[in-house]
């Protein structure tokens, strides 16, 4: 018994050492350095979108147990994303009121020290991202995100729940309902008329074009 309980010691201080290998080869930013950044760069900066653009509705998972961790991984409900990405956002959900939608935001900037949890217990890492490279959400350059009726405030109906591992999750899954496919199409077009990307396998994750002119940040949402 005290064998196991050192090998799984021996695991956790294994992969601590991995991941923070990975943390400074890719020179992920930390609080202090991040205000100085962006006293230098305001662009930069990591708003929180609900302030910016009150009409989107907020449906963190991360910060409740409803998500494929079981775990809360954020202390606030809360969900920020850079300047140029939370500008995009408003001009989003204008558009998309013109149809009588809005957008409801189940996640946007995520620290690093998050994205390396996930990538540690996900039991499918083609939906979570490799910390070797870090994430668009790391970079406050994604959000993942679905269509509401803004009459009634509920979600429209889309191929799957917000982080299913199901093939049926992919951006292209053909074999669904006519109103599905429309609800999706709907949300890629909009999103992509203001500089969005939709990712292959996750119908509602979309990245802001541009991304890899902003740094991977590990900072908490409390210092923000």
């Amino acid at each position: 018994m005290k064998a196991k309980f050192l090998f799984a010691i021996l695991l956790l201080l294994a992969f601590g050492a991995w991941a923070q290998d990975y943390r400074d080869s890719l020179h992920v930013i930390s609080a202090s350095d991040y205000k100085k950044q962006i006293k230098l760069a305001p662009e930069k900066q990591l708003i929180e979108i609900s302030k910016q653009v009150p009409a989107i509705q907020l449906d963190i998972r991360y910060a409740t147990t409803n998500n494929f961790m079981h775990q809360r991984m954020y202390n606030q409900a809360r969900a920020f994303a850079r300047f140029p990405v939370v500008k995009a956002l408003k001009a989003v959900e204008a558009e998309l009121a013109l149809l009588g939608l809005g957008l409801k935001i189940y996640d946007a900037y995520r620290p690093y020290s998050v994205t390396v949890q996930f990538y540690k217990k996900a039991s499918d890492k083609n939906f979570v991202a490799n910390p070797k490279k870090g994430s668009k959400h790391n970079r406050g350059c994604a959000v993942d995100l679905s269509l509401i009726d803004l009459k009634t405030g509920k979600e429209l109906d889309m191929p799957t729940p917000f982080d299913s591992f199901s093939p049926m999750a992919a951006a292209d899954y053909p074999n669904l309902p006519a109103q599905v496919l429309k609800n999706r199409l709907t949300l890629k077009t909009a999103m992509e008329h203001h500089g969005f990307r939709q990712l292959s396998n996750e119908w509602w994750h979309f990245d802001f074009i541009g991304w890899q002119n902003f740094e991977l940040l590990d900072v908490p949402f409390g210092d923000l």
